[in-house]
């Protein structure tokens, strides 16, 4: 179903894009979507993230659903079925948490926190089943959201899922001792970080269960499918930094493109802003190039047999999924109250969050 052209939080109204960040392009050939399931998914999710106690019940009740880390999920993976949007949209929530834990680690100086609970997730990701009571809650909800993932295709796909994950964590590590110590990525070590740190491969992993389908490696690898499914990774992680630039500069960030390309390429603040405007709107460019390629192969996978029948739609479903993911991420960063950081008490501490570091008491 095509969503409604202004917010889906509880007080609806027209969303107002800042002129330097409109992309008149999204929002006249990216039309937004939403899983009919959405209303139900945002009110599971903010009792999942009540029961597994990953923010308070304080702070679920003020934030949770205006923060629209369901309407994120619900306009990307639209053809899922309710049961695996609901996993995913739990999983997603408790990233942004993660996100926030990892964060308030960093800035106040708990390395051995961070240690801690990135060896928990290493392990956790292997053996969810035996840490689903573990009294750290974010390595409990975890365990939880990606036991539940792991239960809608094989093994391969859960080992491929587990393998970027892994990853995902590492460059995490990376992020924390890059900004503890100062140092700012070179563009090009930035850029192959992020890809990590955004999780590009994990949300493209989960274009698959919301299909019905665990692609072959022939799909999967083919030049058009995937730098479809990058190019969508890509503009959601640099509109990210767009958007988050001004705040990240003020609280004396490391961890943003338009930071490294002021450092390592000498632009000034306007030009990064630019450059970084230029890159996202060439994304956009290419990919509606390239989505038509990985259409025309979506197609040429129907042979006539049964299999091949299935697999096309599968396929097709999946492109048009990446092509979500534009006007999703685009909206969500006007909507979400992750970036209103204009009305926040204190700039620098975003008030859904805790200071304290769970689990470790």
């Amino acid at each position: 179903m095509q969503a409604f052209p202004y917010s889906t939080t509880a007080t609806p109204s027209a969303v107002v894009v800042p002129p330097s960040l409109t992309l008149p392009v999204i929002e006249s050939s990216f039309p937004r979507q939403l899983h009919p399931y959405w209303p139900r998914l945002q009110e599971k999710t903010r009792l999942w993230l009540l029961d597994k106690r990953l923010m308070p019940a304080d702070k679920v009740r003020e934030y949770a659903d205006g923060l629209c880390y369901t309407d994120l999920m619900a306009g990307y993976y639209t053809s899922a079925p309710e049961e695996v949007l609901q996993a995913i949209a739990d999983y997603s929530a408790w990233f942004f948490v993660w996100d926030d834990r990892h964060d308030r680690d960093i800035v106040h100086g708990r390395a051995g926190d961070w240690r801690r609970l990135r060896y928990r997730l290493h392990t956790a990701l292997d053996a969810p089943r035996h840490h689903l009571h573990h009294p750290d809650p974010v390595v409990a909800g975890f365990a939880d959201s990606v036991l539940r993932l792991y239960g809608f295709l094989s093994s391969t796909w859960n080992q491929r899922f587990a393998r970027h994950f892994h990853a995902v964590i590492e460059a995490y590590d990376r992020e924390f001792r890059n900004r503890t110590e100062g140092y700012i990525p070179g563009v090009e070590e930035y850029l192959a970080l992020r890809r990590l740190t955004f999780a590009h491969w994990i949300w493209t992993d989960l274009l698959e269960p919301s299909a019905g389908c665990e692609l072959p490696d022939r799909v999967r690898k083919n030049p058009a499918y995937r730098r479809a499914a990058l190019l969508s990774q890509e503009f959601a992680a640099w509109y990210n930094d767009l958007c988050s630039l001004p705040k990240e500069i003020a609280g004396d960030e490391v961890h943003n493109l338009g930071i490294s390309l002021i450092t390592h390429a000498g632009l000034t603040l306007e030009q990064a802003v630019d450059e970084v405007r230029r890159r996202v709107e060439e994304c956009i460019g290419e990919f509606l190039e390239v989505e038509q390629k990985a259409l025309v192969f979506a197609r040429e996978l129907d042979d006539g047999t049964v299999g091949g029948k299935e697999l096309s739609a599968a396929v097709e479903s999946c492109v048009g999924s990446m092509r979500n993911w534009f006007s999703s991420v685009y909206w969500f960063h006007h909507e979400s109250g992750r970036y209103m950081v204009d009305s926040w008490d204190d700039r620098s501490t975003p008030p859904y969050v805790t200071n304290e570091a769970a689990g470790e008491k």
